[in-house]
């Protein structure tokens, strides 16, 4: 048996790289998978359906279990009728993997509203609309006296937790989901609900264009940027087996599994009393020297 032996996920943006390849492992370790995918175009336009079929298709002829869906995220009553499905084909949910998103990269100087909003609209509003129909349905069944042990897998990146040239709209939805995912974790334990984020690694549509050169690995002995790698790690959050687990941001790549650190207290100064103005450059300068130097934004 897997270690998902019975379990019911959704994986949102489920029909290509990443989101492919979670579908395809939680198939293979038992679970119950709705494969959600609108189909769209790397910068969200246009709708395909056949790409979550094949998925779909592909778990159902290694054995598994996956039932095809294609609502936007992003639209309210949609979302709920994800989680519906889930429930309706396999009886229950478990874990909602929010893998969706869209790209729109451009320089701040030359970004444009349009291109901010749909970024936010998908990323964002995509995380929170799935998610809110879950947990609706999970504070159900623990106040029906059911305990819950449910998950929440978000989706930010290194380009949430550093910044990254010319993504700045992209850079802010994902920072934004990292914050979310904390809480998550602090308002939903108590309804058996854990909630953690990933920033992967891998080959897909948007890293290929943004780090070619990164994420070309062919001719290597371990091909690092293959999407299947970062897949086992998200498998085991959406297990039974991590329960323990909460408000964590997990950097995967290749073999590597890193634990991000977050925002914590550096260095200070208290004079105990009010600044004036003058002052404070040389107090900032102090703290400067001391702090761990940061890490670099992507593509400086």
């Amino acid at each position: 048996m897997g270690i998902c032996e019975g379990r019911t996920v959704i994986i949102t943006g489920a029909a290509r790289g990443l989101g492919r390849a979670y579908a395809l492992a939680f198939a293979a370790e038992g679970a119950n998978v709705v494969v959600n995918d609108i189909g769209a175009s790397l910068g969200g336009e246009g709708r395909d359906t056949s790409a979550a079929d094949a998925v779909v298709e592909e778990i159902v002829r290694s054995g598994g279990k996956a039932v095809a869906n294609y609502d936007d995220v992003t639209d309210w009553d949609a979302a709920g009728r994800i989680v519906e499905t889930a429930v309706r084909e396999f009886g229950d949910l478990h874990v909602v993997v929010n893998n969706a998103g869209i790209v729109r990269d451009r320089m701040f100087v030359s970004a444009t509203l349009d291109e901010w909003d749909a970024t936010m609209h998908v990323h964002l509003r995509g995380h929170f609309c799935v998610s809110r129909h879950a947990v609706d349905y999970w504070r159900g069944k623990a106040k029906a006296g059911e305990a819950p042990d449910a998950r929440i897998i978000n989706t930010t990146s290194g380009a949430g937790l550093q910044g990254s040239i010319a993504q700045a709209a992209y850079s802010t939805a994902k920072g934004g989901i990292a914050t979310l995912t904390l809480v998550q974790a602090a308002e939903l334990g108590r309804y058996g609900i854990t909630a953690n984020a990933l920033a992967p690694a891998a080959r897909t549509r948007m890293t290929e264009q943004a780090f070619a050169e990164k994420m070309a690995t062919e001719g290597d002995a371990f091909d690092t940027m293959d999407p299947a790698n970062v897949a086992p790690a998200v498998v085991w959050l959406g297990s039974a087996q991590s329960a323990k687990v909460t408000g964590c941001v997990f950097e995967l790549e290749g073999g590597k599994i890193m634990l991000e650190d977050g925002w914590r207290e550096g260095p200070f100064v208290d004079k105990g009393a009010r600044w004036a103005p003058g002052e404070v450059g040389e107090a900032v300068d102090r703290l400067l020297a001391e702090r761990m130097p940061p890490r670099k934004v992507w593509g400086t």
